[in-house]
């Protein structure tokens, strides 16, 4: 079975609620640190300019988003499941954590005392460079003020405290799902913005459950550079293409464009191979990665066909 491939950054909210999936799951993992800012050459070599974090690669497989990547480890390792069947909810939970609490989330820790918290030991520079890069990255996707965002996260963890002290020990009861590891992971990052991080402490039900999800750790895992990476995806076997559902709107073979449709856009050109409700696959041929297969999941991306003019 091929190793799970996991190309991250340390200080990515994203990528520790993946991290720490792969550590309820109790899956060992192969880390491939990247930069946080582009350039990101090996990554897009696997990706073809999809450039959020994080990653994940089986051999010549590449998961894009957390989404999908969560339930591309819950068939490696059904269980402990992600997904109870008595909390039918959690999916959708977790898609508002993802989008609605991930911004204000970031609006709140990224004020300038908690952005100097999460960025402490980063040259002036260097910093200068990451909010340049994030700016492009957000382009023209909305984002609230401080004021606003704050508002709207007082609202946001209030809601989830009331939902703790009425179901707990988790969102939806007894087990942890989906929806516990896309709310932690915002509020992990405003615990790392420490000055401002006490807002959480207002919320008496929060700490204690963000202790239990950040306890689950994150398993074994072993480094591995990004040129290992490549040779990876570059000396896989080659895979049986995927399905393209009939009443899609698409045929197999033909060329398709891929992007997420709140920020970070960079779209993906490849010929699709595969796609359904869920999932949309697309092949591409890269120098150095090979061939390879690119999966989005439908949520949050939108597929057109041919390729940019």
């Amino acid at each position: 079975m091929s190793d799970l491939i996991l190309h991250h950054y340390p200080m990515s909210p994203f990528a520790e609620k993946t991290r720490l999936i792969l550590g309820f799951k109790q899956l060992a993992w192969r880390s491939v640190l990247i930069p946080p800012v582009m350039p990101k050459p090996d990554v897009i070599a696997l990706t073809g300019g999809y450039r959020k974090t994080p990653v994940l690669q089986i051999g010549a497989d590449i998961y894009c988003d957390t989404a999908l990547i969560a339930r591309v480890l819950e068939a490696r390792k059904p269980t402990p499941t992600l997904y109870p069947v008595d909390a039918p909810l959690a999916v959708p939970l977790a898609q508002w954590a993802d989008s609605s609490l991930f911004q204000v989330a970031v609006v709140w820790a990224m004020q300038p005392a908690g952005a100097q918290a999460i960025l402490a030991g980063i040259p002036p520079e260097q910093i200068k460079v990451f909010g340049a890069d994030r700016a492009a990255m957000r382009a023209n996707a909305p984002r609230p003020g401080l004021a606003d965002g704050a508002a709207q996260l007082r609202n946001h963890l209030s809601a989830i405290a009331a939902q703790l002290s009425r179901h707990g020990p988790w969102l939806f009861g007894a087990a942890p799902s989906i929806a516990d590891f896309s709310v932690a992971h915002c509020l992990w990052f405003i615990r790392r913005a420490s000055p401002v991080a006490a807002l959480l402490d207002e919320y008496p039900a929060i700490g204690p459950w963000l202790d239990r999800v950040l306890a689950i750790g994150h398993h074994a895992h072993t480094e591995m550079s990004s040129t290992q990476a490549i040779a990876v995806g570059a000396a896989a076997a080659g895979h049986a293409p995927a399905a393209v559902a009939s009443g899609q709107g698409f045929e197999p073979g033909e060329t398709v464009t891929v992007a997420a449709t709140d920020y970070g856009t960079d779209p993906v050109v490849g010929t699709l191979v595969g796609l359904s409700d869920d999932e949309a696959v697309v092949r591409r041929v890269d120098p150095r990665a090979g061939t390879v297969h690119v999966h989005f999941p439908r949520f949050g991306f939108q597929i057109r066909k041919g390729a940019p003019a």
